[in-house]
């Protein structure tokens, strides 16, 4: 018998050793995805959402879904429970007639004839590992306001005594929004993630769903792959280990500016307490991907985490996908402030090679004036005085193209007052001579064109600047390097079973344009070399 006992005990403990090579082999991730899997089987168009909910849930965060009746919500919810070993699941569809009593649990009448008012908690929402809650907004304010601090600090308050809440996630659902003014914007803001759940749209989906046999509440999963809570509360404490990347944060960032910037349009607040859980989701992200830092596809999850009303969702997702797209990569150099630079030298380059303006000929006289030098010819155009008249006068080059009436002089500065000057819009001005009926057009010669080389170069300046422009060169081809090896490596790293290769491709198209944007700078300079060298 003992040998036998010995024997039996050997088994359970190579079962239980296989079992755990089988998880080490598969991976977390792999395992992660093929809960994913198993959990949505038979569910159409729900891929993305039983991901994400999912995470939610083994991430320790609350899930609200948003959505009209008969799409699944509540099965969506029941089918996450059954990824857990022998998960205590709540389950109930609120309306303003419900009472505390059918969430809570009944008053023990034993006890309140002993003057103790004491509920009976055992299988409802105070003995819950998980929860879903249909239509809670239309729940009474006693019950909300409970369910606030059960689920905000995990405790329910039984009499005289406080039992601790094992609640790991809860799952509500409606298809409204709390309304405003009504106290409940805490308890809304304690769902973390916010999942829109429509209606089917594709014509193949709806076929299939209607040819299928109704779907099973508890998916088949695989017992070797569902998780212990022991291994729950571990993974929930190696998350917090994960970093928030340099990019990230920059993402982060740009989306916080955005709303700012976007407030009357948006209308999105974003609570400290909220912004730090949806930086706790998104580390969730990185740990089940098996990665100790967070990247641009765990910042994607940001649209499911920040808006606020059906009417903006679309509009924060833009903000954020916008965001990932035009932050790319840290490049470990300052390409703001290297665009800075070169614009610098581009200027300083222009004016010391190029004339920033079209040059005229004109002469200086007394006071050191410019003025233009004009040969006029007036004559009158009737047929029996055809006498006509030569006059050399000086045109001020400071009334240049002015609008205003003026008088040219006579090279010893005199004013001709019997000559009036204006200039057209076109840069030519007409004369007019008191003793003549016709106008004469003087276009003033331009000797330089906006934009012609000069011909007094200072060489040495050039030289210099040259120079700095090699250097600048030099730093923005480093920068591209090292965007383009950590993109190398970087796009291993973006597959995920949380977000869609379409919502992937907008950070990788995001990425390759920062790389042509700095191939296009690095271009610039070497325009900027050429010029120095010619």
């Amino acid at each position: 018998m003992a040998a036998q006992g010995s024997s039996f005990l050997k088994t359970n403990q190579l079962d239980e050793l296989k079992e755990l090579i089988s998880k080490s082999k598969q991976g977390l991730k792999h395992r992660i995805t093929s809960l994913i899997q198993q959990i949505g089987a038979g569910l159409y168009e729900r891929e993305q959402i039983i991901a994400i909910a999912f995470l939610g849930v083994i991430s320790g965060q609350n899930t609200f879904l948003f959505g009209p009746p008969g799409t699944a919500k509540s099965l969506i919810s029941r089918r996450l429970a059954g990824a857990f070993n022998e998960p205590a699941y709540f389950e109930h569809l609120m309306s303003r007639f419900t009472t505390p009593e059918e969430v809570f649990g009944p008053v023990s009448i034993k006890e309140l004839k002993e003057d103790r008012y004491i509920r009976k908690t055992d299988g409802y929402l105070p003995t819950a590992d998980f929860a879903f809650l249909d239509e809670i907004w239309k729940s009474s304010p006693a019950i909300l306001n409970t369910l606030l601090t059960v689920i905000n600090e995990h405790i329910f308050k039984n009499g005289e005594s406080v039992e601790n809440v094992p609640l790991k996630s809860l799952i509500a659902a409606s298809n409204e929004i709390p309304a405003e003014n009504q106290g409940l914007e805490a308890l809304f803001d304690r769902f973390v993630v916010r999942l829109v759940v429509p209606p089917i749209e594709g014509s193949e989906s709806f076929k299939m769903l209607i040819n299928s046999k109704p779907s099973e509440s508890r998916s088949q999963v695989d017992a070797a792959i569902c998780i212990g809570y022991d291994e729950l509360q571990q993974w929930k404490q190696e998350i917090y280990g994960v970093d928030i990347s340099d990019d990230c944060m920059v993402i982060i960032q740009s989306i916080r500016a955005g709303f700012v910037e976007r407030f009357e349009e948006l209308g999105v607040y974003v609570s400290d307490r909220r912004w730090q859980r949806a930086a706790l989701f998104m580390k969730a992200s990185a740990f089940f991907n098996g990665r100790k830092e967070t990247n641009q596809t765990d910042a994607i999850l940001l649209k499911h985490c920040l808006w606020t009303t059906p009417n903006n969702r679309a509009l924060v997702s833009k903000v954020v996908m916008g965001a990932i797209k035009s932050c790319g990569l840290s490049s470990n150099f300052d390409i703001a402030g290297l665009d800075l630079e070169k614009e610098e030298l581009d200027k300083e380059i222009t004016k010391e090679l190029f004339h920033n303006q079209d040059v005229y000929r004109t002469e200086k006289l007394s006071g050191n004036k410019q003025y233009f030098i004009c040969d006029a010819i007036f004559g009158d155009s009737r047929r029996y005085s055809p006498s006509k008249k030569n006059v050399t006068c000086y045109i001020p080059y400071s009334e240049f193209k002015s609008k205003d009436e003026h008088q040219p002089v006579d090279r010893s500065g005199n004013v001709l007052i019997y000559i009036t000057v204006k200039f057209n819009k076109q840069g030519s001005c007409l004369l007019s001579h008191d003793e003549y009926n016709n106008e004469f057009i003087f276009t003033p010669k331009i000797l330089f064109n906006k934009g012609d080389k000069k011909e007094d170069v200072n060489t040495r300046l050039i030289k210099s600047l040259a120079g700095s422009v090699g250097n600048l060169r030099g730093q923005l081809k480093k920068a591209q390097k090292s965007v383009e090896k950590q993109f190398d490596t970087y796009k291993q790293q973006l597959d995920s079973p949380f977000v869609t290769d379409d919502e992937t491709g907008v950070a990788v198209s995001g990425i390759k344009d920062q790389i042509e944007q700095i191939k296009l700078r690095i271009k610039d300079c070497e325009r900027l070399e050429s010029l120095c060298q010619q």
